[in-house]
């Protein structure tokens, strides 16, 4: 019987060799069972197959396996493991060559399917024809297209017609929500998140996951707001925007959703979107619970849709209008709902073809009157005589008072 082996797989391997920090490395062991593993003191975490927590480093360690395709999605895989099981027959399973390399104990690189070679080359490469059968790797190629374009990487014309034929044969449509949801969030932090969007629509996929999105593209916008006219290129270009400038994730789903009820607008009123931010609300609702957003970015992506027009004309708002924005978002207690509405509208205006170095002043002044507002505290209401209900209409008259003196002094000088 061959003695248990352990070997490290997958991203640490290929972060190493292009010379990224390694955040998380992951094992595969050879020649165990698992009941071998737990009464080494590893902690078994696999649902679906043999997964064990280290019991010192909490790092994962898998069992060696092979997997054979039984059915559609994600799920319909039937994976064998056993002390039989080779490292090579593991690697074979993997979705990118560049993913697929290990090192033994000493160090020593395992790589049988060329994934240094590209790395060189700077190529996404699928390891096998087994690739199409596991819709997730669809997604993850396009995840870490958004991720490593940056440096250079193509994906190979072959994986790419892969792809395509998991569209067409209706593979990707088995694919659970949580999934997509997780790799889209995996997506937005990368410094290109729009690759991950961008691969999905070559390869016909944005369809059928992001009907919302793809929507967008071909439907005109005015020109000299938007020289490049193309409203999906916008919504491209403002998310590269809130990338660039380190938003908050929740801030890049908001910017990818803004402007989603342009796909909506009457064609008789083209290529002006009156109404679009009204519009767009069910339109996100409806891709937020499909996908089943978390709440937060849901509650985010509504409000950066509904009031993100008003953010360029912060200095000609009514105070009225700018308190109630203030308070939509739950700013004086919720600080950075605000900073994720200014960073969004950042985005939005620099996401133009000829805008990118635009100043948004806007975002200051926001931030002043609602420091403004906020100095206007309840205490201080009750302290003059107010009580019950008088107590909120006072306050809010206060804060808006301060808001239109703070908005004289923008206007004076």
């Amino acid at each position: 019987m061959n003695q248990p082996q352990r070997f490290l797989v997958g991203g640490a391997v290929r972060d190493r060799l292009l010379g990224l920090d390694v955040t998380e490395r992951d094992w595969v062991i050879t020649g165990a069972t698992p009941e071998q593993m737990e009464a080494e003191g590893y902690k078994p975490v696999g649902r679906d197959f043999p997964v064990f927590l280290h019991p010192d480093t909490g790092e994962e360690y898998a069992l060696a396996r092979t997997e054979r395709k039984q059915g559609r999605g994600y799920h319909g895989f039937v994976f064998h493991t056993g002390a039989d099981v080779r490292l090579e027959d593991d690697l074979l399973r993997r979705d990118l060559t560049v993913n697929a390399m290990a090192e033994d104990a000493t160090g020593h690189l395992i790589d049988p399917h060329g994934g240094q070679d590209d790395l060189d080359k700077r190529l996404l490469r699928h390891v096998s024809p087994a690739f199409a059968e596991d819709p997730v790797r669809l997604l993850r190629l396009a995840r870490f297209y958004a991720r490593f374009k940056p440096l250079g990487f193509t994906v190979a014309p072959d994986t790419l017609a892969l792809a395509r034929d998991m569209v067409t044969s209706g593979e990707v449509d088995h694919l659970q929500p949580e999934r997509v949801w997780n790799e889209t969030r995996r997506a937005l932090a990368q410094d290109e998140p729009a690759a991950f969007f961008e691969l999905l629509r070559e390869c016909g996929a944005l369809a059928p996951l992001f009907p919302e999105i793809d929507a967008l593209f071909g439907v005109p916008q005015t020109p000299r707001w938007h020289p490049e006219i193309d409203t999906g290129v916008h919504v491209m270009m403002a998310l590269q925007s809130a990338a660039s400038a380190g938003a908050s994730l929740r801030a890049r789903f908001a910017v990818l959703c803004h402007d989603l009820g342009k796909a909506l607008t009457p064609p008789d009123i083209l290529p002006g979107h009156r109404g679009h931010e009204r519009a767009g609300l069910p339109v996100v609702e409806t891709l937020c619970e499909r996908l089943r957003v978390p709440r937060d970015y849901r509650e985010v992506a509504l409000l950066i849709t509904r009031w993100h027009l008003h953010a360029h004309r912060i200095p000609r708002l009514r105070p009225a209008t700018l308190h109630d924005l203030l308070v939509a978002f739950d700013s004086f207690r919720r600080p950075d709902r605000l900073d994720d509405f200014i960073d969004a509208c950042a985005a939005d205006l620099r996401g133009r073809r000829g805008f990118g170095d635009r100043p948004f002043d806007a975002g200051q002044l926001l931030r002043e009157a609602a420091s403004a507002a906020a100095a206007v505290s309840s205490q201080a209401v009750m302290a003059d005589g107010h009580t019950g209900a008088a107590i909120g209409e006072a306050l809010r008259q206060r804060r808006i008072a301060a808001i239109a003196a703070l908005r004289s002094a923008w206007l004076a000088g």
